[in-house]
């Protein structure tokens, strides 16, 4: 058990860095309640902190693509995805993109063109599949790279397959829990970063993970954990191979 207090940033990226980027590997981060609430009042920032969020830039940075449903976007809030000159700086000098490419997964495809995710640095992907509205693909199409994969239901092997094939095998899941929920069906999670937040958010919220009942578990191993000042936890766990 480390100290994130005591770690440099180079101590951090050193912590959370995969051993060959190369290989395709898709980490999960999440950040939860002691009882496990994903959110409160619907945003998961409301669990946020100081600590938590040094952790989250220092993960981002590290990522080729960042995946997320459409309803995080949504709900969340997102931004334009666009890197501190910090970690633009650190890309830049391991032959990285100045900021990672943003995915979104969406079936109904209920995003605005004007959104102001797709001012993003990296011009967007936006995943859908042949079933989904005509009308709004040629819109998106517009101002993200549009991708279908998948006849009435988006392919999830295929998209990290889609990603990796364009030299982006390091790919970061954001959420939110229905993607999560259908990776981990999929089988396709190699990581999954967990902060907890020392706090009780009550009965209401759901779990960082949703979709239909399934049978599957996945035993992961703990990699590294990190305690803060501020009482968060960080868990890293790994795919046992």
């Amino acid at each position: 058990m480390q100290q994130l207090d005591e770690l440099s940033d180079d101590d951090l990226i050193g912590v959370y860095r995969v051993e060959d980027r190369s290989v395709p590997h898709l980490r999960a981060n999440f950040v939860s309640s002691l009882d496990g609430a994903v959110e409160i009042d619907g945003q998961s920032k409301a669990l946020s902190s100081d600590s938590d969020s040094r952790v989250f830039s220092m993960i981002r940075r590290l990522a080729d693509v960042v995946l997320v449903g459409a309803g995080t976007i949504r709900d969340e809030g997102y931004r334009p995805l666009r890197l501190s000159a910090a970690s633009r700086s650190w890309r830049t000098a391991q032959g990285l993109p100045e900021n990672p490419t943003l995915a979104i997964v969406s079936s109904r495809l209920e995003l605005s063109p004007v959104n102001p995710v797709f001012q993003s640095a990296e011009r967007p992907i936006v995943i859908t599949h042949e079933a989904s509205p005509p009308d709004r693909r040629e819109a998106l199409a517009e101002v993200a790279d549009l991708v279908v994969l998948g006849a009435a239901e988006v392919d999830l092997t295929a998209v990290l397959q889609e990603l990796a094939g364009r030299g982006m095998p390091q790919i970061l899941c954001e959420g939110g829990p229905h993607l999560l929920g259908a990776l981990t069906i999929a089988d396709l999670v190699d990581e999954l970063c967990l902060a907890l937040a020392p706090l009780l958010a009550g009965p209401g919220s759901g779990r960082i993970t949703a979709g239909l009942p399934t049978t599957l578990t996945r035993q992961l191993k703990l990699a590294t954990l990190l305690t803060a000042s501020d009482d968060y936890l960080f868990f890293r766990y790994l795919r046992e191979s």
